[in-house]
């Protein structure tokens, strides 16, 4: 099927507003008399509830970051009682301390019809196999494309990441028509597969809904050519609701935002004015059907545009343009959200260290790679080669620890990580992206 729900993927411009319209003042006036955070800032600003009237007046409203919902953690932000909270999400944010996010059984049942969307841009329907193998647990990847998948009936295999034979084994004898994944570890796949001999011909994969990661169109060219598939592409955060915030479709010009849930903005990151269409800068969302936790122009950090001409697929929702970076420090790594300061937080409670330190990412067989170089203070160099060496496996625990991610960690020369008198460089990413 084309369309999952044509009436609001195909709905006119005019009746998308009036939709949206109604939908953003139910929303502001909840988060004014629900959550206080909200009720203060919008005071602040001296707006109450009645003066938002339509959707011009949005720029109005005081934006919400990521710092915001570290500093509310873990429940301040919720807009309902924890009673009517079902299922509780979260993601790394720029200190030890995650960003919760909590869905009532309507935003779970609003998340499944926005990925029902995405899956049918791919191609799904009831007769599909879905092999998801994004990670499952407080990661939003794993469970927010399964219950799409159960949502249009399709049957799902939650078989989550890792042991890549064991996924091409699965992916051969039960008949899988569709991969969820990250595009890199689509490509490390398609490499394993070639290794054992299984020829695209053994599969009855059809197409890949891959996100959580940033990549490119060459990448994308790579994957189709080595799998056999058409290759979609999802995106989403878990502040605004996890995968399924917008999807591509075979016309591969802009990915699809679910605008009746989700209203985008583009804005100047430096003077944070609202930008015209086409124009590039950062992504701004508001939430307008989310019960749990409403955000209200929450900022993203990542750089795109916006396009409303209706696509030649016949739908008429906005599209953005790929992310082609971030406003901020956060770097991506395996679907993993990692700051620098996250980094730093953890360097200095092992201590034993100097407070130097480098990023070093890179792609090797098509997997994401984190080294971290980390200087060592003048005693520990005259130290032996064990005890360092017993200090860097200490310091990959932990990153391990409070992070949740792998990463290779070199101990280097005192005065070997390059000086600056301005900002810090903290980062060097060499993906080809």
């Amino acid at each position: 099927m084309l369309y999952w729900n044509s009436a609001y993927e195909c709905m006119s411009r005019s009746e998308m507003i009036e939709v949206q319209t109604e939908r953003l003042r139910n929303t502001v006036n909840r988060v004014y008399c629900n959550v206080p955070f909200y009720r203060e800032r919008m005071q602040k600003a001296g707006i109450e509830p009645g003066d938002i009237k339509s959707l011009e007046d949005l720029k109005n409203l005081p934006f919400t970051n990521k710092e915001d919902l570290r500093d509310t953690y873990p429940y301040e932000m919720f807009a309902v009682p924890m009673s009517d909270i079902v299922r509780i999400h979260a993601s790394s944010g720029t200190t030890g301390k995650q960003t919760v996010v909590g869905y009532t059984r309507r935003d779970l049942d609003s998340w499944s019809e926005v990925v029902a969307r995405a899956l049918c841009s791919a191609g799904a329907n009831k007769e599909s196999i879905v092999q998801v193998a994004y990670g499952y647990g407080l990661f939003t990847g794993g469970l927010g494309l399964h219950y799409g998948v159960e949502k249009i009936g399709a049957s799902v295999i939650p078989i989550s990441g890792s042991n890549t034979k064991r996924q091409l084994m699965v992916m051969k004898d039960f008949g899988t028509t569709i991969l969820a994944c990250t595009p890199s570890y689509a490509l490390n796949i398609a490499e394993t597969m070639e290794e054992m001999g299984i020829r695209k011909s053994d599969l009855k994969l059809k197409a890949g809904i891959f996100g959580a990661e940033p990549w490119s169109d060459n990448m994308r060219k790579e994957i189709e050519e080595r799998l056999g598939i058409t290759a979609i592409d999802i995106y989403g955060l878990s502040e605004i609701m996890g995968p399924g915030v917008s999807v591509g479709c075979n016309c591969r010009n802009g990915l699809h935002i679910q605008e009746d849930h989700f209203i985008p903005e583009i804005i100047n990151p430096q003077t944070q004015e609202v930008l015209p269409e086409e124009t590039t800068g950062e992504l701004v969302f508001t939430t307008i059907t989310k019960e749990g936790i409403p955000l209200i122009r929450y900022k993203t950090h990542d750089i795109s545009s916006l396009k409303y001409k209706k696509c030649e697929c016949g739908r008429t929702l906005v599209r953005m343009s790929k992310v082609t970076g971030r406003s901020d420090d956060m770097l991506i790594v395996r679907g993993v959200n990692v700051f620098p300061s996250q980094i730093e937080s953890v360097l200095l409670e092992t201590g034993e260290t100097a407070p130097h330190y480098l990023l070093m990412v890179d792609r090797v067989d098509n997997l994401d790679i984190l080294e971290i170089w980390v200087e060592m203070s003048q005693n520990m160099f005259s130290d032996k080669v064990r005890k360092i060496e017993e200090l860097e496996v200490k310091i990959r625990k932990n990153i391990v620890s409070a992070l949740g991610i792998n990463a290779r960690v070199r101990l280097v020369e005192p005065k070997t990580i390059e000086r600056s008198e301005g900002k810090a460089k903290r980062v060097i990413d060499k993906r080809r992206i």
